[in-house]
């Protein structure tokens, strides 16, 4: 394993989803008390989860908030199994953070990139790491979101 100059940028929080046996509930504290618009929703057997889109700011400042409920709560992956479920990142180039971040040992979870649920290619890092690939998410679920054109836009110059 060689560590070489990192060939992408992570630009920011993309995300946030929070898991729950009832999204309703969830729903409730996220939209009825703090008043978080939801703006999406997306349903997944595939992905096992109902969830709803809230969005807080706009344009490539906006951050979603998943309010996520298992389709099934006996089947995986189990969203509501960790209340906190994954966090989401903003990247400037996918395929080739998850080239480069590979052949630096991370774990990926299975399922490769694929269109996530806000329609953006997505990914995700495993929360452990194994024999093979040694390094994980240390406990936490990341997805990585390749971020649309304007977002690498605006997000590059913030953080030139």
């Amino acid at each position: 394993m060689t560590t070489s100059t990192r060939p992408f940028k992570i630009l920011g929080l993309q995300q946030i989803a929070i898991g729950g046996l009832d999204k309703g509930k969830l729903r409730h504290l996220w939209v009825d008390l703090l008043g978080v618009p939801v703006t999406g929703s997306f349903k997944s057997e595939r992905e096992n989860v109902d969830e709803d889109i809230c969005t807080l700011g706009q344009g490539a400042h906006a951050v979603e908030v998943d309010l996520m409920q298992p389709l099934d709560p006996d089947k995986k992956p189990a969203v509501h199994a960790t209340p906190l479920n994954h966090i989401g990142l903003w990247v400037d180039n996918l395929p080739v953070a998850v080239q480069w971040l590979e052949a630096q040992g991370l774990r990926f979870a299975p399922g490769g990139i694929r269109a996530g649920a806000a329609g953006h290619d997505i990914c995700f890092v495993h929360p452990k790491g194994n024999e093979q690939f040694p390094f994980g998410g240390e406990g936490v679920l990341i997805e990585l979101v390749q971020a649309p054109p304007d977002v690498v836009k605006a997000l590059a110059l913030q953080s030139s």
